[in-house]
């Protein structure tokens, strides 16, 4: 009997996928469980769309990450810090600083989990950090830390 995968079952199939499994376990354990459907055609046509969805909004994503790309990459970011004594920073320029700096300098909102920097900010200066924003698409920034 042919199924189509709802969730991953180990050593059967994953989510999604479409595969000859032996009738009774079909009928008496992956459908009763809700592990898998019938491979019918209203059920084929539902993963068709399912699959067609997924790549839609996985191009999207990659078309969004492009269009930050070319809005930020090679740019600098300067970051506002308040200072003490010898020029060290209370505390240090974050990641969450650099993505603030980021949507209200260029209007672009990255998240600050995609932002690596290379050192830790503590001191006045630039430095360089790199936006990861899709599989295969990243983006590098200077980062100028001045004084508030």
């Amino acid at each position: 009997m042919k199924v189509i995968f709802i969730k991953d079952v180990k050593g059967s199939g994953k989510k999604g996928e479409l595969k000859n499994v032996a009738d009774g376990y079909a009928r008496n354990m992956l459908i009763p469980k809700g592990f898998a459907v019938e491979a019918n055609p209203e059920n084929m046509n539902k993963l068709a769309g399912q699959k067609a969805s997924q790549e839609h909004k996985i191009e999207v994503e990659k078309n969004t990450a492009s269009e930050i790309k070319s809005k930020i990459n090679e740019k600098k970011v300067i970051v506002k810090a308040k200072a003490g004594n010898n020029s060290k920073l209370f505390g240090s320029v974050t990641a969450g600083h650099i993505s603030d700096a980021l949507q209200q300098q260029f209007d672009v909102k990255v998240d600050k989990k995609k932002i690596s920097l290379k050192t830790d900010i503590k001191n006045f200066g630039t430095f360089s950090a790199i936006v990861k924003l899709y599989s295969g698409i990243t983006a590098e920034i200077t980062v100028e830390v001045i004084e508030a």
